[in-house]
């Protein structure tokens, strides 16, 4: 697997505390950050699946790079994400044209903390799989620090349900 680089942590840091937020206020722990080539954040998102179930952190701040940035710039960025995009995230990940992807915990250890609660019917495919699929590479790196990415949501899913 490819080492992250300091600027990876770095986001990786900012996503997990982003995540947070979003379970602070009242939403589903997620987060993503869009960082162009140069390092510059140029989309940010937190979950808000609960008003509309395609609103994942990861689509809403492809929505917000995509409509700003052309698929040259969006080329080079990369989405960092405190847990491994989902089927439907992967696939937007690839037709917006990022990249790269950087995530802090696998759907695999996801399932285990959200176990049957209806809030994450996790779709079991990981985000290589979908990305490998296509006809451009997407360059993926994790999980990477998964014991941090678990805090966010800690006492969050009802697995009994």
């Amino acid at each position: 697997m490819t080492e992250p680089t300091a600027r990876d942590h770095q986001f990786l840091t900012d996503v997990l505390a982003l995540a947070q937020r979003s379970r602070d206020e009242g939403h589903h722990p997620f987060a993503a950050i869009i960082a162009d080539a140069e390092g510059n954040v140029i989309a940010q998102a937190m979950n808000a699946s609960s008003s509309d179930r395609t609103a994942h952190a990861e689509m809403n701040a492809l929505r917000i790079a995509s409509s700003q940035y052309s698929p040259d710039r969006l080329a080079g960025a990369t989405m960092y994400t405190n847990a491994e995009p989902c089927a439907m995230c992967a696939g937007g990940t690839y037709w917006s044209g990022v990249g790269r992807v950087v995530y802090a915990m696998s759907e695999a250890t996801l399932l285990s903390l959200t176990g049957s609660d209806p809030e994450n019917p996790t779709l079991s495919l990981p985000c290589r799989q979908v990305f490998a699929a296509g006809q451009r590479p997407t360059e993926v790196i994790g999980p990477w620090r998964e014991d941090e990415a678990k805090v966010a949501h800690a006492g969050f899913w009802h697995k009994d349900q």
